[in-house]
């Protein structure tokens, strides 16, 4: 059993390159794998690995300036998730796209996930889904709003599109562990909404901390690692991962003349070309090959 960390933190760091590497190392050296985001406005990152070994990476992550108050969400994973270890430097931890915006400064209010469902049903609020496409499409909050946004950063221009939708209502969002809420109630409040909630630790915290039986969640939460998507109790889902376009397929998609593993999916079929097709079966193909051996291939990663 392994242990998955999903950590967020905004703080200022003024030489992130220089965090790169001690943090690596230690990773590496506790077997712990995942991938972790630096960027002058803080870190970002999901990590797996033994109990021992998380601990001492996010006991380092603490002692890193301004993380002391760092706070992180686990969950569950019978076979490790990652294929390897990655820290890397970005301009954002999350990409909005967004220069001015800066969470440290006001955020939306964060609602406890046993107080969400109250919120998102009162009369004059509207849900708004902050994720990506692909992932709204396996699950979602009953009644949200789909931007309909292939990445983050579109969001900013689908508020401005759509704001005079809302101006009569407070707005809830969500997102999977709540660090692209973070900038987007902070975007809101600085385009001028006046009444911004988003869902404290997630939609992750809420699957795991509301009875099935209480929740609006329909579906499944996708999630970016090898576990693709997971239900209410974090429990496994159904779902595998397009390893051409990285969207999730439900076994409905796995069953359609579209669908060949590790090339393509009904959602992607039209997006390549032949000379990609085989490049995708011959990775594939390879990666089968270090299954076989009991070898993780990086093109799995």
């Amino acid at each position: 059993m392994f242990t998955v960390a999903a950590l967020y933190h905004f703080t200022q760091f003024t030489d992130p390159e220089a965090l790169r590497q001690p943090l690596l190392k230690l990773a590496r050296q506790m077997g712990v794998r995942g991938t972790i985001l630096l960027a002058n406005e803080g870190i970002n990152g999901t990590i797996a690995g033994s109990r021992v070994g998380i601990d001492a990476v996010l006991a380092h992550i603490r002692s890193l300036p301004g993380c002391a108050e760092l706070e992180w969400k686990e969950s569950h994973a019978d076979t490790m998730p990652f294929g390897r270890m990655k820290v890397r430097i970005k301009r954002e931890i999350v990409t909005l796209g967004m220069p001015d915006v800066d969470p440290r400064r006001a955020v939306g209010t964060h609602v406890a996930p046993e107080d969400w469902n109250a919120l998102i049903s009162a009369p004059d609020v509207v849900v708004i889904d902050t994720r990506n496409d692909y992932e709204v499409a396996i699950g979602t909050f009953e009644g949200a709003v789909n931007p309909g946004t292939r990445r983050f950063r579109d969001f900013p221009a689908w508020w401005r599109e759509n704001a005079a939708r809302f101006s009569n209502h407070r707005v809830a969002m969500f997102c999977t562990g709540g660090i692209r809420c973070e900038k987007a109630t902070s975007y809101l409040l600085q385009e001028g909404a006046s009444e911004v909630f988003h869902l404290k630790g997630g939609i992750l915290k809420y699957l795991e901390s509301v009875p099935e039986e209480a929740s609006l969640w329909r579906g499944e939460c996708f999630v970016f690692d090898d576990r693709v998507a997971v239900g209410h109790g974090l429990r496994l889902g159904r779902h595998a991962l397009c390893h051409a376009c990285r969207r999730p397929v439900s076994p409905e998609d796995m069953a359609h003349p579209d669908y060949e593993e590790g090339v393509q999916c009904p959602a992607c079929r039209d997006e390549y070309d032949a000379s990609d097709r085989a490049r995708f079966r011959e990775r594939h193909r390879q990666v089968m090959l270090a299954r076989a051996r009991g070898l993780n291939h990086l093109g799995e990663d």
